[in-house]
């Protein structure tokens, strides 16, 4: 159940964001200048910026399903299995706390 890939995954959606925000930024900035090879690159990049914000859709639903999928099983198992499952969470609760007071 466990998903690497998971928060780098966000780090990307997150970084992603920002790089088209920052795109479109220099967009708007660039917006006054003229010239064929200006004009090119603008209409180029606005593409490829539209083009990623779909894959960014895409990445975030894909993230959102995968967690709800996990809370779903995660959920499911607890219901099925009550008493190891507060078996774990009491083991987890007491080795956390041995090692928060060693410090």
């Amino acid at each position: 159940m466990t998903d690497t890939t998971h928060p780098s995954r966000e780090k990307l959606v997150s970084d992603l964001k920002l790089v088209v925000s920052d795109a479109e930024e220099l967009l708007k900035l660039t917006a006054g200048q003229a010239g064929d090879k200006i004009g090119d690159v603008r209409s180029r990049l606005t593409d490829r910026l539209s083009d990623a914000k779909d894959r960014i859709a895409d990445a975030e639903a894909a993230v959102l399903d995968k967690t709800k999928k996990a809370a779903h099983a995660t959920d499911d198992y607890v219901h099925a299995h009550p008493w190891e499952s507060v078996g774990v969470a009491a083991g987890v609760a007491f080795l956390l706390g041995l090692l928060a007071g060693r410090r």
